[in-house]
């Protein structure tokens, strides 16, 4: 049977005839393909579904079209980076109040659209676990407003699986924000004014801190920096999952304004959200191992209840036989790349260290560049050269993989992938290879943040959660003995939050100790360190200098070489060699010449 004959045809053409006349676009490329919806300018890839789909499958295939269609039409990227606050909690609150204004449109104006935008919804939060959540603890707020919000601009009831998250949060958003929230209805049509009272909100639930100033006067679209265009293209769910308690919520005050209370009874509010100075102290040099400590200008409330742990025992190895496996299923449409990818590599780095001459000799191959010489010159005895084999020095890679819940979905799948392609081809060409990973042990501090509540909350804790950091393989361990391991990615509640600096220091001492005379470190990360439950309590940006610490570190003062692989976020203004990657065919390439160039060994 022909493509053309194929029962799916129909619902192509209905499908990318519905995306143009609600994009009011003729010439949308809509592509049909296995992997994650994505857009890119006008052209637009959404899932096909399987033979035997039920109604809801196929609907929230049409829902993925519908939103992506909307988005096009009614979203203008350029207002939203005008807009939009720069990292953090707020960032991602911002952009799902944005994305329920788009649906809210589309849902308002077409039920058959409303209908399959709930199917998407209820999909897209099937997939991130959400139906799943059984505590406070485990809902985001920032998702849980993003739905209240687009209940309250559709008129209709949330999906299942949506509303699990909501329930948590509905009472406190309402006390905080409702007003504000109810307020959006008279701006849905006006995306500058609706971005304007969005950030309203964001200071009514207490994350005023991280809203910088939006630029003032004219708002001409010419004037506005375009976003990134990896940046809409994604439409997985991808949430920082940041969770706040009413202790760290913003009270009215008797005129209605918001403030924040409780962070300490004697701490001054301008102090609290001062920018740390990164000259208040110099920076400790590496010890005489070439280990790096931390920064002067950053602790850790308590480091009682970190822990550094080996994959396996996180999960039982039936559960991740099961999680190996579905990363496996993954990794069936890119062998070829694998294959090719491994091949490219290898050819390589055995040119590298195969063979080189040694020339000005006393005897061997007479040197044919030297004939000149010889005939003016018959005494001159230093006219051969010899052919040696050339020592290939021996090399380590780490892999530092974000494991945190902006990571979510596709990228922590992109992530899994990159490892295991990477594990595999490097092993390959006998570098041995560490893969680690990094998150924190609880959502909203945990142990720590107990522990600094029972201690009466003293002023400027610094760090204040769990960390764990995951050793998925070893650089001595067998790639078949420790392959299974990278499955534990694919585990949802596995990711929470995300303390870069520490991580990469860290990853950084395990490496910098070894024998192996070529050290690399590459990480792979989206780029945004984000704990909820410190941020709020210390400088909005302590996490994010810590990082830049650590960077600078090792870029200046180690011999170790590192490398950083953005997963849909450009990660280049933070690290001087870095590569983003916004889906998994572009691994190949890029990959390959991002190593070659690390392996070169003439430094």
């Amino acid at each position: 049977m022909s493509e053309a004959d194929s029962p799916l045809e129909p619902f192509k053409r209905a499908t990318t005839a519905t995306m143009r006349a609600l994009a009011e676009d003729d010439e949308l490329e809509v592509s049909f393909g296995p992997g994650a919806p994505s857009a890119r300018g006008n052209r637009i890839r959404v899932p096909l579904p399987s033979m035997g789909s039920s109604d809801d499958e196929i609907n929230a295939v049409r829902g993925v079209g519908d939103q992506f269609a909307l988005t096009l039409r009614h979203h203008d990227d350029r207002l939203h980076a005008q807009f939009a606050p720069q990292g953090g909690p707020a960032q991602e609150m911002f952009q799902w109040i944005e994305e329920a204004r788009v649906a809210a449109i589309g849902s308002q104006r077409m039920e058959g659209v409303a209908k399959n935008l709930d199917a998407h919804l209820e999909s897209q939060c099937q997939q991130a676990a959400f139906d799943t959540i059984t505590a406070e603890t485990e809902a985001p707020l920032s998702v849980a407003v993003g739905l209240l919000v687009r209940q309250e601009l559709t008129g209709r009831e949330l999906p299942p699986s949506a509303e699990n998250v909501v329930r948590f949060w509905r009472d406190h958003v309402e006390t905080h924000a409702g007003e504000h929230i109810r307020e959006l209805k008279t701006t849905i049509g006006d995306q500058a004014a609706f971005a304007a009272m969005c950030r309203a909100i964001i200071a009514d639930l207490g994350l005023a801190a991280d809203l910088d100033q939006p630029p003032e006067g004219d708002t001409n679209q010419d004037d506005i920096e375009t976003m990134d265009e990896s940046q809409d293209a994604e439409s997985d769910f991808s949430p920082e999952d940041v969770v706040m308690d009413d202790e760290s919520m913003g009270d009215e005050n008797v005129d209605g304004d918001a403030t924040m209370v409780e962070m300490d009874a004697d701490m001054d509010m301008d102090e609290a959200g001062a920018e740390m100075d990164p000259d208040e102290a110099p920076a400790p040099m590496p010890d005489e191992a070439g280990r790096i400590d931390k920064d002067f200008n950053y602790a850790a409330f308590t480091e009682q209840f970190d822990e550094t742990i080996r994959a396996k025992e996180l999960c039982d190895a039936e559960e991740m036989g099961r999680l190996r496996q579905l990363l496996d299923q993954q990794l069936v449409s890119l062998q070829h790349t694998t294959s090719k990818l491994a091949n490219r590599l290898q050819r390589k780095l055995m040119a590298k260290q195969n063979r080189t001459w040694e020339f000005d000799l006393e005897e061997g191959v007479l040197d044919a560049a030297r004939l000149t010489q010889v005939v003016v010159d018959p005494v001159n005895p230093l006219a051969f050269k010899q052919e040696k084999e050339m020592q290939f020095r021996d090399t380590v890679v780490t892999l530092l993989i974000d494991s945190s819940g902006s990571m979510r979905g596709r990228s922590i799948t992109i992530a899994a992938m990159c490892a295991d392609i990477l594990g595999r081809t490097l092993e390959r060409c006998s570098v041995k290879v560490e893969i680690l990973g990094f998150t924190t042990r609880a959502w909203r501090g945990g142990q720590s943040r107990e522990k600094w509540i029972n201690e009466g909350k003293p002023s400027n804790p610094g760090r204040l959660n769990d960390l764990r950091h995951i050793v998925y393989k070893s650089a001595d361990d067998t790639w078949a003995r420790t392959k299974r391991n990278l499955g534990l990615m694919m585990r949802e509640e596995l990711l929470k939050e995300n303390i870069d600096g520490e991580a990469l220091i860290w990853a950084h001492n395990r490496i910098v100790t070894r024998t192996e005379d070529r050290k690399i470190l590459m990480v792979i990360s989206d780029g945004l360190p984000v704990d909820n439950s410190t941020l709020l309590v210390n400088p909005s940006n302590y996490l994010e200098q810590h990082l830049k610490y650590a960077i600078e570190m090792i870029e200046k003062h180690s011999p170790v070489q590192l490398v950083a692989i953005g997963i849909g976020h450009d990660v280049t203004h933070h690290y001087k060699r870095a590569v983003t990657i916004t889906d998994a065919e572009q691994l190949g390439g890029a990959m390959t010449d991002q190593l070659a160039d690390l392996f070169d060994i003439q430094n």
